[in-house]
C-alpha cells in the first residue's frame, strides 16, 4: 500500500510541474497546480508517518486528518473556475476555508489544556473516552464534506449547462464530462467511506488503518485522473466575457426588465429569419451567441431574449434545429447520396458524431440511419 501512495504522490508532484510549465495558464491551471502539491504532500506524508502519527501523535494526527476539509474546497473552486468568468475568490467564497481554519486554531487552543487534549483521538471505537462537543462538531464536519462539496459541484455543472445551452451552439470540450465523471466518483466514494467509519465507530467492525488508507487509496487514483485530464483542459469562459453584453447568463424570466421594444423585435426577429437562410451561419460548428449577435449588429441578449421569446428555444437548441435540418435536406438531395451520414454532419455544422446523433434523434425521435432508411423507403 506506500508503495501505491508513493507513486500517487510522486504523480501529483510530476503533474503540478508539467501545469506550471503549461503557456498559456489560467487561473484554473494555478488551482490545480495548488491542489496537486497539497495532494502529493497529504499523500506522501501519510505514506511515511501515519503509523507513528495515528499512536504517538494524537493531536497532531488529527491537525492532518483536517486536511481532508481542503479536498472539497479544491474541487469547488476548481470547477468554479471553469465554469465562470466572474471573479471567484471574493468575501463569500474565501469563507470555505473557514472551517479548516477553526478546526485547526481550535486543536491549537485544546494544545495548552492536557485535560481536555487527552479526550482527542480519533479511533473512539477502542477507548471509553467522551470526547468535547466541539471536536465532535470538527469531525462530523469533515466526514459531510465530501458530500457538500460533491452537492455543490453538481449545482456548478447545472450552472455550466445553462450557460453552454445559452452562449453555445456545441458543447464538446466545453461539458467537461470527465470532471463531471470524476466527481461523481469521488461523491460516491467518499460517501461508502462515510459509511464504513461510521460502522467502525459504532459496531467496532473494520479497522481505523482500514478507513484512512481508503480514503488515501481513493484520494491516490484521484490524483493520476485529476493530473491527466487537467493538464489537457483549456479554458471555457475567457475574461473578456466579464463584459455584460457578451455573455448571458439568464433564463428568460429576467427578460421582464429588457428595453426591447415589440417593434425592434418584430424587426430583429425579420433580419435573423434572413441570415439563418441566406448566409447559414448555423455552419460554423463554434458558432457563439455573441459570433451571431454580431453579424445581426444587436446586444448577446437581445438575441438570447428573442430566441428565447419568440421561438421558445435556447441558443444551443435554436441553432442545431438548423443543422438537423440542413442534415435532413442533404439525405433527400441525390448530390450528397455518396457522403456518409457522418460526412453530411460534418458538413452541415456538426462537429461530432456522438453530438450529431443525440442531437439528430432529440429533434426527431429517430437515428440518422433510422431517418435514412425511411427515405430510401419512400
Amino acid at each position: 500500500m506506500k508503495f501505491i501512495f508513493l507513486i500517487a504522490a510522486f504523480n501529483a508532484f510530476f503533474f503540478a510541474i508539467l501545469l506550471f510549465q503549461k503557456k498559456p495558464r489560467e487561473l484554473h491551471d494555478n488551482i490545480l497546480i495548488l491542489w496537486l502539491l497539497y495532494l502529493g504532500l497529504f499523500i506522501g506524508v501519510y505514506s511515511f508517518y501515519s503509523h507513528e502519527l495515528f499512536i504517538h501523535f494524537k493531536l497532531l494526527s488529527i491537525s492532518f486528518t483536517s486536511l481532508f476539509l481542503l479536498h472539497g474546497v479544491f474541487l469547488f473552486f476548481y470547477i468554479l473556475a471553469l465554469v465562470s468568468y466572474k471573479k471567484i475568490f471574493d468575501k463569500i467564497n474565501i469563507i470555505h476555508f473557514a472551517p479548516f481554519v477553526f478546526f485547526n486554531c481550535y486543536l491549537l487552543a485544546i494544545s495548552f489544556f492536557p485535560n481536555i487534549s487527552e479526550t482527542i483521538r480519533l479511533d473512539y471505537a477502542q477507548v471509553n473516552i467522551s470526547p468535547p462537543f466541539l471536536f465532535i462538531f470538527f469531525l462530523i464536519a469533515t466526514i459531510l464534506s465530501g458530500s457538500f462539496y460533491f452537492a455543490l459541484s453538481i449545482r456548478l455543472f447545472k450552472k455550466l449547462d445553462l450557460n453552454i445551452f445559452n452562449n453555445f451552439s456545441s458543447s464538446e470540450e466545453i461539458d467537461l464530462i470527465w470532471l463531471r465523471k470524476l466527481a461523481y466518483i469521488f461523491g460516491i466514494i467518499w460517501t461508502s467511506l462515510i459509511v464504513i467509519t461510521v460502522i467502525h465507530h459504532v459496531f467496532n467492525l473494520f479497522s481505523m488503518a482500514f478507513c484512512t488508507d481508503g480514503l488515501f487509496l481513493s484520494l491516490s487514483v484521484f490524483v493520476i485522473l485529476i493530473g491527466y485530464f487537467g493538464l489537457k483542459q483549456k479554458v471555457i469562459f475567457s475574461g473578456d466575457m466579464e463584459n455584460e453584453q457578451v455573455f448571458v447568463e439568464e433564463t428568460k424570466i429576467k427578460y421582464a426588465s429588457s428595453r426591447l421594444t415589440v417593434t425592434e423585435a418584430k424587426q430583429f426577429v425579420d433580419k435573423l429569419n434572413n441570415l439563418m437562410v441566406s448566409a447559414k451561419p448555423f455552419l460554423n460548428p463554434n458558432l457563439t451567441l455573441l459570433q451571431l449577435a454580431t453579424e445581426l449588429e444587436i446586444s448577446a441578449h437581445y438575441l438570447s431574449q428573442i430566441i428565447n421569446e419568440k421561438f421558445n428555444l435556447n441558443f444551443f437548441d435554436y441553432i442545431n434545429q438548423f443543422r438537423v435540418e440542413e442534415v435532413k435536406a442533404k439525405i433527400n438531395d441525390p448530390k450528397f447520396e455518396n457522403y456518409s451520414l457522418l460526412g453530411i454532419a460534418l458538413d452541415s455544422g456538426f462537429n461530432s458524431k456522438s453530438a450529431f446523433n443525440r442531437i439528430f434523434k432529440k429533434f426527431t425521435n429517430l437515428t440518422p440511419s433510422q431517418y435514412k432508411a425511411t427515405v430510401s423507403r419512400t
